[in-house]
């Protein structure tokens, strides 16, 4: 429980201050009231942790708009509260806009510092987004900020596992290998091993190793002396170099020539190489962090990918599953895209329920990648209908490629527990029961998929979630 709230306020008005000076400090809490938003953008950015943020809208709503994108760049829309004269309602387009869900009318009361107090309980976030938080439906989750307006989201038990991993990886200096498929976050979980590192002041460096040929990317890592090729007319550090002390992630190594495996193994096992045209070597301390979405055992057995190579690499590995292996944080990741995106395009954006419900029905192959770009795009044409039945006809499209394993029922358990195993065969009767059960609820409610996991007793994401894994359709 929290016993001690801090209050942040804007307004002009002597008298409104004195106001929520009195209520509040009454209460045996803190309260600060300055005069500008510039002044409360001040102290949020310097560290200043506050449980509400109160705004006289006399003072500076509606009018205000442009502090507002960058005040809710250090914090969330939750913890703003409008501060209103009785009969005022100028102010609630603005609220409604910008998702403020609280408002209290002046004077304030002592009702008015319960109704705060309650929801800090209820709710005990912060105002950082580096904290653990819980959903609208409950569900707890961690929100971490990167750098360049980047962010770590986890709610799955298995993107916990990975944080709590991360956590624990940081700050060891050694290879770290970043598995997963095409846009799943890769360069994400690179920045927050770096970010608790032990040095996180010195730089994070990325290099896509399939981007370049062997010769740039040679030059691009381990840099060049003047007159060692034509055109190098002065001489120029490699990544190796800048990253020193810090971090350097090699995306995409699976793609990485045999000749330049050769050469970065040499530097990882012992911190040495030399620039083109250098006659002596350099040393250097860089942490290592190396990331692909290939199968690198299919790549050894291949000889595409050198086995010491890797094993000097996977030390220590972190896998990220896609995005269809944790759909409970689908909605938490629209909601933090569009969010950001709207703060990045100077626009307030209303999305509607029933395009997270559509978004956790598709298997979104590009994952993190592919979700983001629907998010922008969303966020530029404002058509939430065409965005809405895009996400349906891309679901249904799965749906209609998923096959459907069914029991033949003809074949008795006892045979079919002698061909298949029992495992086996309880599994297929477990899921035909499944599916039997399902499509029995959904028949019954009409498809009306909310009534049918009531009347399931399952969660509504639960039930979502069994539809696509069964590709069950109406």
């Amino acid at each position: 429980m929290k016993d001690i709230m801090q209050i942040l306020a804007i307004s002009e008005d002597t008298a409104t201050c004195s106001s929520i000076y009195r209520v509040f400090e009454s209460e045996g809490h803190k309260a600060i009231c300055v005069s500008s938003p510039s002044e409360a953008l001040q102290l949020l950015q310097h560290g200043f942790v506050t449980d509400f943020l109160l705004i006289d809208a006399a003072s500076h709503l509606p009018g205000d708009d442009l502090f507002i994108p960058a005040l809710m760049q250090n914090i969330h829309s939750d913890k703003l509260c409008v501060l209103s004269a009785a009969g005022d309602t100028s102010w609630e387009e603005f609220a409604k806009r910008w998702t403020i869900n609280t408002a209290l009318t002046l004077p304030l009361l002592r009702e008015d510092v319960d109704k705060l107090t309650s929801r800090c309980e209820a709710d005990p976030f912060t105002t950082s987004y580096s904290t653990a938080r819980s959903s609208a439906n409950g569900l707890p989750y961690h929100l971490e900020e990167l750098d360049n307006n980047c962010f770590f989201l986890a709610a799955s038990p298995a993107m916990m596992r990975l944080y709590r991993d991360v956590r624990i990886l940081a700050p060891v200096d050694i290879p770290v290998l970043i598995m997963g498929e095409s846009g799943v976050g890769k360069e994400n979980v690179a920045s927050l091993l770096h970010k608790y590192h032990a040095h996180p002041e010195k730089p994070l460096l990325n290099i896509n190793c399939a981007a370049l040929p062997t010769e740039l990317l040679e030059s691009e890592l381990f840099g060049y002396e003047a007159g060692a090729f034509t055109g190098a007319t002065k001489s120029k550090p490699g990544l190796f170099e800048l990253a020193n002390k810090g971090t350097l992630l090699l995306d995409e190594i699976g793609e990485m020539s045999p000749q330049m495996q050769a050469k970065l193994l040499h530097v990882l096992q012992d911190g040495t190489f030399c620039r083109l045209g250098a006659r002596s070597p350099s040393r250097v301390d860089v942490r290592v962090l190396a990331a692909t979405n290939i199968n690198m055992q299919d790549a050894i057995a291949e000889k595409r990918f050198r086995e010491d190579l890797y094993y000097r690499l996977n030390t220590l590995t972190i896998t990220i599953p896609p995005l269809r292996e944790r759909r409970e944080e689908i909605p938490l990741l629209m909601e933090e895209l569009f969010r950001r995106g709207a703060l990045e395009l100077g626009q307030p954006f209303m999305f509607p329920e029933r395009l997270l419900d559509a978004a956790q029905e598709y298997l979104w192959p590009g994952n993190l990648r592919e979700l983001r770009n629907f998010v922008t795009r969303t966020l530029i044409l404002r058509d939430e209908e065409a965005a809405y039945n895009y996400l349906r006809t891309k679901a249904k499209t799965c749906t209609a490629n998923a096959p459907v394993e069914k029991l033949p029922v003809e074949v008795p358990a006892k045979q079919l527990a002698a061909a298949l195993g029992m495992k086996d065969a309880v599994n297929i009767v477990k899921n035909e029961t499944e599916i039997r059960m399902l499509q029995d609820a959904l028949s019954a409610s009409g498809w009306n998929r909310r009534r049918a996991a009531t009347n399931l007793n399952i969660s509504y994401r639960t039930l979502l979630y069994k539809i696509q894994q069964h590709g069950l359709s109406a």
